[in-house]
């Protein structure tokens, strides 16, 4: 579903159509073959690989999303309300502004722990020995695992524990999330306690296992959190705060009097 170009027209797309009387995707009709046929869920599968899912892909699939959907006061909810406080009337914009921060640091490291284990599956390595060379060369050098840890959740991120059992209720256990596994059991031994896997960890193995591109899976995470953040818009023009955030930080953090 990409577009290409043909050496005889120009570009060409396989993704979409529309005429007078029809809007066609992938060659199916949009009204006939698709709204109230296939969920949204599905229809972001298909997006991203081309196919609809089985039912076991749908179901890992939607776990991730609802997963990543809402974490209460993030810098994405607090941007979108603040936003949404300076440009009334343009949700748009507050939505926006607030996906922005979707990032490699925030909701996006499924990419960073994905690329990991796709390294792993390009090598040579026994699963085993992959896992402590890594978990020795992230640990020793000071450098971050990607898929690990959390600030708030500890010791375990409830999230990757409920992820996990939609995985293994669906017979979901391949190769990069024995990967993820054995490398989060190695961190624990080269370190001397735990440093669990968390969601975004979870994800990054599953989007594998089901056949999610890498390429896809920051775009995922974005269009899930999109769908928390319509909470907090709608929260805010009811309940405003952005105003007493605003005040929070004036009263809080004090000028210095120190020069630039």
């Amino acid at each position: 579903m990409t577009t290409t170009l043909n050496a005889t027209t120009g570009p060409v797309t396989r993704i979409a159509k529309s005429d007078a009387s029809s809007i066609t995707i992938a060659g199916h009709d949009l009204c006939q073959d698709l709204m109230g046929k296939r969920s949204f869920t599905e229809m972001i599968y298909f997006f991203a690989t081309g196919r609809f899912p089985d039912i076991a892909e749908q179901t890992v699939l939607d776990g991730c999303l609802v997963s990543l959907m809402e974490h209460g006061w993030t810098l994405t909810s607090i941007i979108t309300r603040l936003t949404a406080a300076s440009v009334p009337d343009e949700s748009q914009a507050a939505l926006a502004a607030g996906l922005l921060s979707v990032g490699p640091k925030y909701a996006g490291t499924m990419e960073g722990c994905a690329a990991l284990l796709l390294d792993a599956a390009a090598s040579d390595q026994p699963v085993e020995e992959w896992a402590a060379a890594t978990a020795a060369d992230h640990l020793d050098n000071g450098k971050p695992l990607p898929g690990f840890g959390h600030r708030v959740h500890k010791p375990v991120d409830p999230r990757a524990q409920r992820l996990l059992e939609i995985a293994r209720e669906q017979n979901i256990d391949g190769p990069h999330l024995r990967r993820l596994l054995a490398l989060e059991a190695a961190v624990e031994k080269h370190r001397g306690r735990p440093l669990p896997v968390n969601a975004t960890g979870l994800i990054g193995a599953l989007f594998l296992e089901i056949d999610i591109p890498l390429s896809a899976s920051r775009a995922l995470a974005t269009v899930s959190r999109a769908g928390g953040l319509v909470s907090h818009l709608v929260e805010e023009e009811r309940d405003p705060m952005a105003q007493t955030i605003w005040k929070l930080v004036r009263e809080n953090i004090p000028y210095s009097g120190e020069e630039l």
